[in-house]
């Protein structure tokens, strides 16, 4: 791992950035290829091993657009019996304010970096908070779903189309990686979800993302988000999410990403809500088919893994996690799982949904408890401690 941080300007998509002797040499533990830049690769290693390193850290996903942020504010039951009406001003303010707070509150010692919305990081300017403290800030870079035109239950996802421009002026305004997240229907393998046309398509969007967000100089995530609202059983869904992870990595490939500064953010496999033994599985389950998973199809390039909670609850998503690794502290070689790199969360609801409703109540001084409370859980979490 490099042992030294280097913060740089966005690259010049037409310029080749470190060809000058004024440059001081650097030591990278991992051959490149001439068309890497030493100095790009090292600052993408090093701020990808950032964000799983030391063990248990994790991070906070805060990137639902301004629509998903409205409802979930008006979610929230108020005790008074006035409903108030929010004019489009005062609701983007109380977007702000929310993420200030948030921000304030975040635990350097459990989170390691913040995944921001656009709107949060360059019209609101809340990088700086997050930087101050050590948190490395991060932007979203997927746009918004568009079905598939032969299968309506599968999507496109949008956003490919001036990424690159997108994703330099979140650098500059303080992001250090991105983030792209793509749906991936499941169902049980006679109902035919996904379908092959949904996952080249995704693997392919996500190799290009990833090649762009480098060329960027930001970390990209990529989020492969296998959905469990359907009747897919548990060995169905291990054997999508290890399709869908081959072809993402090797679109990812193709594209000459460098895999030493990638992470990727997969959901853990399990039976869909609508099959009938999904309560016969235990978190000890998940956490098998989700290790075997991993072993089986991420590079061993990949610096860390940083699950999703996919809309689990706070609980459950945090017991898979812990799960998951107590069997990997439990592992010995020469078993595959003693070899895994960093197993770590990116969590958004399970995170912040206890808080975000006391912040809606006006209870701020709650609102920061609970984020430190649950920022903690997930870090126990992550180094396999199960939640009390």
């Amino acid at each position: 791992m490099p042992d030294s941080k280097v913060e740089s300007v966005p690259p010049n998509l037409f310029a080749v950035p470190d060809l000058t002797s004024e440059l001081p040499p650097l030591h990278l533990d991992v051959f490149l290829q001439p068309y890497w830049s030493p100095h790009v690769a090292h600052e993408l290693i090093t701020t990808a091993n950032s964000l799983v390193n030391p063990r248990g850290k994790g991070i906070y996903a805060t990137d639902e657009s301004p629509n998903v942020m409205q409802a979930l504010f008006d979610g929230v039951p108020l005790n008074n019996h006035e409903e108030r009406v929010w004019s489009e001003a005062e609701n983007r303010e109380r977007r702000k304010k929310w993420r200030e707070c948030a921000y304030k509150a975040v635990p350097s010692e459990y989170i390691s970096g913040v995944i921001l919305y656009a709107e949060t990081l360059i019209d609101f300017g809340l990088g700086p908070i997050l930087a101050d403290k050590g948190v490395i800030p991060g932007v979203r870079a997927n746009g918004e779903l568009m079905p598939i035109p032969s299968s309506p239950s599968e999507f496109i996802v949008e956003g490919l189309d001036g990424l690159l421009g997108r994703l330099q002026a979140a650098r500059a305004a303080g992001a250090r990686f991105s983030k792209w997240r793509v749906p991936i229907a499941c169902t049980s393998k006679e109902r035919g979800l996904p379908t092959q046309t949904a996952l080249e398509l995704q693997a392919e969007t996500l190799g290009r993302y990833a090649a762009m967000s480098q060329k960027a100089g930001l970390v990209p995530i990529v989020e492969p988000d296998v959905e469990f609202s359907e009747d897919a059983d548990l060995a169905r869904s291990v054997e999508v999410h290890e399709k869908a992870i081959t072809l993402i990595y090797e679109r990812m490939k193709a594209y000459n990403v460098l895999l030493e500064g990638s992470i990727i953010k997969p959901s853990f496999p399990q039976p869909g809500l609508k099959n009938q033994n999904r309560g016969q599985y235990k978190p000890e389950d998940i956490a098998l088919a989700t290790a075997t998973v991993i072993a089986r199809s991420v590079p061993g390039s990949v610096p860390g893994v940083a699950f999703l909670s996919g809309g689990l609850p706070p609980a459950l998503a945090t017991h898979y996690l812990a799960a998951l690794n107590a069997l990997i502290n439990s592992s010995k070689p020469p078993s595959l799982f003693s070899r895994l790199p960093p197993l770590t969360f990116s969590f958004g609801r399970a995170l912040q949904g206890d808080a975000l409703k006391e912040w809606v109540k006006g209870n701020e001084n709650e609102t920061r408890s609970l984020l430190q409370k649950w920022s903690k859980v997930c870090w126990q979490s992550a180094c396999g401690v199960v939640p009390s």
